[in-house]
């Protein structure tokens, strides 16, 4: 699928705000630590990508009750659900200048129950064409991946099921994620209120 963006000023995707606030400082420490061993735009995104994806671990796997969805405060305390995690690779990205925003997904649960599910799309510098990567976590039968060519997603969407892509590259999350995030107060209150659709 083509990520659309939502605007074509990038500015828009570089700007840091309560969310996504890589001016921060543990966003900047966390970004000159992978800098420092990925001096490319690419070398540097793909470095973001797995640090965010392998040592953020999500917190419906790890089972951690807090709710964190700050970009700093997920580096931090090291956890989040993917919202959160694609809140933190955004702002490790928009830190060293690399154009990204939020995409999502509407998957379905084992239940049937519709979710929505969070990801990044990012635009390289030089770049014609935005990506969509999905930080969520690797675990037995998920094996995302980062990839400039063929999507190595999650959670490929089935059509068949109901569930279906997002085209907008968002600058910032839609109310309906953050309200989700805001206000539960633990894990099981966020399962709750995990928005099914964005419209």
């Amino acid at each position: 699928m083509e990520p659309i963006p939502e605007t074509t000023d990038l500015s828009a995707y570089l700007g840091a705000d309560e969310v996504l606030d890589h001016d921060h400082p543990q966003v900047r420490q966390t970004a000159a630590l992978l800098r420092s061993a990925a001096p490319t735009p690419y070398e540097y995104a793909k470095a973001a990508y797995d640090y965010v994806r392998d040592e953020v671990p999500h917190s419906f796997d790890s089972g951690d009750d807090r709710v964190s969805w700050r970009a700093s405060e997920v580096l931090r305390t090291r956890n989040g659900i993917c919202y959160a995690k694609s809140h933190a690779l955004a702002a490790l990205l928009r830190a060293e200048g690399i154009p990204a925003g939020l995409c999502y997904q509407r998957l379905t649960e084992d239940d049937g129950r519709p979710v929505v599910h969070g990801l990044v799309a990012l635009l390289l510098p030089g770049g014609d064409r935005w990506t969509r990567q999905d930080p969520r976590g690797n675990k037995p039968g998920v094996d995302a991946h980062f990839s400039l060519g063929r999507e190595r997603l999650a959670f490929p969407v089935r059509p068949e099921s109901g569930e279906y892509d997002y085209p907008t590259v968002y600058a910032a999350p839609p109310a309906a994620v953050l309200a989700a995030l805001r206000e539960s107060a633990d894990r099981t209150e966020l399962a709750a209120r995990l928005p099914t659709a964005l419209e």
